[in-house]
Parts: structure tokens; sequence; C-alpha cells
């Protein structure tokens, strides 16, 4: 059955979805039980589809982010603060390079990041997970997935 809800999807932002695994409506799936801030009050709940920022808000100029890595800091520079996109078979190191990113934006530039995993079965999604505990970065990102599982407008919402 379909809910109209009479409003647009609405997804919990800040700190309190740093380290958790949440799905694309922003309903934690880990076994952490409910998103709190650290006081214990309600998290924030922002729309996805919100207006952009004004000109004068904007940076006036592009900054490169320094991956550390140099093979895409040479071939195919990022601009910081976008989104970044890794695709690939099976097999050629996407996983690596997406831990390798975040460390270094959590370990160089005191950053957080947002890994949206579009269509990734649940193992590659527990086995990420771990692995980011492992390396201590997992407070500095929230994971959102949409797995192979879901509908195809949950993995396209996802992104």
């Amino acid at each position: 059955s379909v809910n109209d809800l009479q409003k647009p999807i609405q997804v919990p932002v800040g700190k309190a979805t740093l380290g958790r695994i949440m799905n694309v409506l922003g309903e934690p799936i880990d076994i952490k039980g409910e998103l709190k801030e650290e006081d214990g009050s309600a998290v924030e709940i922002a729309s996805i589809h919100r207006a952009a920022p004004s000109y004068e808000d904007q940076s006036n100029s592009q900054e490169l982010l320094e991956t550390g890595i140099k093979v895409i800091d040479l071939m195919c520079p990022f601009a910081k603060g976008g989104k970044v996109g890794l695709f690939g078979g099976a097999g050629v190191g996407k996983t690596v390079n997406m831990m390798e990113l975040i460390r270094n934006i959590a370990a160089e530039h005191s950053g957080y990041s947002v890994f949206a995993g579009v269509g990734e079965r649940t193992r590659e999604g527990n086995d990420f997970y771990h692995e980011m505990t492992d390396s201590n970065v997992i407070d500095k990102v929230a994971l959102v997935y949409g797995q192979m599982n879901e509908p195809p407008g949950n993995r396209l919402r996802v992104a």
C-alpha cells in the first residue's frame, strides 16, 4: 500500500547521524536504536528538497580536494564540497578507494562524509561498516544504504 504523507521526504541531519547506518528515509537500520543527539534531545530533520543556497552564501572560488591518493589528485581531481562517485566492476578496488578517501577527509581535513551505498548487498554494507569501525573513522561518516533488495526508487533517492 502507499501512504501519502502530505510532505516531502525528510531525513535526520547533524552529528547524531555519524557512525550510524540508515535507509533512504533516514530510519536507522543498525542495532543502535533510535537516533538521538548526545544530550538526548531529538535529532534535527530536514527535507531532501531544500532550496539552493543564495549566491551570497556560496563560495565564489572552487577549491580542489587533496585526497592523498596521487593518481586521483593528478588525473581527476575532485572539487571540495561536492559528490564523488566510484563506479567499476567486481574486484577493482572501489571499497578500498572509498575507505581511503573517507579516512583522508577525516584525518587530514577534519571533515565528515556521507557514504551512499546504492545497490549494495547487505553483506558488503556490513563489511564496509566493520572496516570503518576498525580504522577508527566511523564517527566521521554517516552511512545511507539503498540496498539491491529495495525498489529502484529507494536506490535512486539514496544518491
